[in-house]
């Protein structure tokens, strides 16, 4: 193998390995809820506190990578990743999986943050480097659809703990070949920390979040969730000040400048917030109100997640012909049809399959969606900021995720999950597929409006340099 496909494999397998750790935890909840003696809320933050501290921290990775070098802070992002996986398996009570997640999704921050800028250094026509984003996003997608499966699989045949177990040889792998095989890049005007940035993003997100995840059992009055949002209000305010006065921020405001780039990052959240923060209440539809066992919740997955695959893969065709704008759209468009599907097919008596057409149909909006917002994200911007752009546009995705989570999860009913009224826990499954539907379709409009329509290789040639 050259260089450039040892580099590829890499970030594929590194990406992988993190993107299932956002998805292969939903089919093993209902197990670790049972083992460590938790409810819908711990199990909420099994997931929010990785995507949270990857959301957090993923722009500041970027810059320490391009500062630093990529290839060092990718090591380094993959050996807190690996050790973080062996804490979590070693978690006796909800509060230590917790904080061993967060440690986790701090290098998956860096793993995330440093990929793509690994991979436009490796692949710096544009031809090529359409093919490489076509097999990351394949790889984002596949391995989100898949997780449930690979979860299932790992939690039905052995314990729940595996889900975790199984990133230590992978991560060994990955650092040897990191090591031995990518080469490493950096910016030579890359930019200083943005330590007060950092400092008022990250309490921002977390507050934002425990503000939407409390509210249903407190009530949006309450002293606590009421006193969270304004906070996180606040110090959001505050982050956008900061960036607009210090010399080298974290978010360069300038970059929002480019309409193409800021559809970009709408589209990701938009994404991230619908679909992908779904599919933690959708499984646990899977198992606790329709009775499916882990394995068998992750193989109604499965189909999708074919289809996902044979969609992304022709993506690096499609580019040819098809503007990455219209496959943003489409895709966003595809994804808020399969969820009003799977809304309508979604009852408490009902078979798993009803939902199947709307998941096939999310699936294919997925697979032509993500090569396409990656490649405007990255194409959006000068080829030397590209860690910034991989910094930003995984903060969005990320922030989606963790946010979407805490807004759908108003509209579940947490009392419900576990041996409740399955007809409750339905209606509000029903209601929160809804809105991430007409959240998918506001932001294929959004889209629409700002993305230009042209080919993304183009895009960073007219773009000027954010100050």
């Amino acid at each position: 193998m050259t260089i450039k496909n040892w580099t590829l494999a890499v970030v594929c397998a590194a990406t992988a390995m993190l993107m299932l750790d956002i998805a292969v935890v939903n089919t093993a909840l209902s197990r670790i809820a049972e083992d460590l003696d938790t409810g819908l809320s711990g199990l909420q933050w099994v997931v929010d506190a990785y995507t949270l501290a990857l959301a957090s921290v993923v722009l500041t990775a970027g810059s320490l990578a391009d500062r630093f070098g990529r290839r060092r802070l990718f090591t380094i992002g993959l050996s807190l990743f690996t050790l973080a996986s062996a804490a979590c398996a070693a978690a006796g009570s909800i509060e230590v999986l917790v904080a061993a997640r967060a440690v986790q999704g701090l290098g998956a921050a860096v793993m995330f943050a440093v990929s793509l800028a690994i991979l436009a250094h490796a692949f710096p026509e544009p031809k090529e480097r359409a093919g490489a984003l076509a097999a990351y996003g394949a790889t984002i997608g596949a391995s989100f659809a898949i997780g449930p499966l690979v979860g299932g699989a790992l939690t039905s045949g052995l314990d729940w703990q595996w889900i975790f177990l199984i990133n230590i040889p992978l991560g060994a792998f990955c650092l040897w070949v990191t090591r031995s095989k990518v080469v490493e890049s950096r910016d030579p005007r890359a930019r200083r920390v943005d330590r007060l940035g950092q400092a008022t993003l990250a309490p921002a997100l977390f507050l934002l979040v425990l503000g939407f995840l409390r509210a249903h059992e407190d009530g949006w009055g309450s002293t606590l969730v009421a006193g969270s949002l304004v906070a996180s209000a606040v110090l959001l305010v505050v982050f956008v000040v900061v960036e607009r006065k210090v010399a080298q921020p974290m978010l360069p405001l300038a970059l929002f400048r480019n309409p193409s780039f800021t559809g970009a990052q709408v589209a990701a959240f938009a994404i991230s917030a619908s679909l992908f923060a779904i599919f933690l209440y959708a499984t646990l539809y899977l198992q606790q109100i329709l009775g499916l066992s882990a394995i068998e919740a992750g193989l109604v997955y499965l189909p999708g997640t074919m289809v996902n695959l044979v969609v992304a893969g022709a993506t690096a065709q499609l580019g040819e012909k098809v503007s990455s704008k219209a496959m943003i759209v489409a895709g966003l468009a595809f994804v808020g049809l399969g969820m009003a599907m799977m809304a309508l097919g979604a009852d408490a008596n009902a078979s798993w399959t009803a939902v199947l057409p709307g998941m096939i149909v999310a699936m294919v909006g997925t697979g032509l969606f993500n090569p396409s917002v990656t490649a405007v994200a990255l194409g959006s911007v000068n080829e030397h900021q590209s860690g910034l752009a991989a910094g930003v546009n995984d903060t969005f995705r990320q922030a989606g995720i963790a946010i979407g989570i805490a807004a759908l999860g108003v509209l579940v009913p947490a009392q419900d999950a576990f041996g409740g009224n399955a007809e409750a826990y339905v209606s509000g499954l029903q209601d929160a597929l809804l809105a991430g539907a007409a959240l998918a379709v506001a932001g294929a409009i959004v889209s629409a409006v700002l993305i230009r329509g042209r080919s993304a290789a183009s895009l960073g040639a007219a773009v000027p340099e954010a100050a």
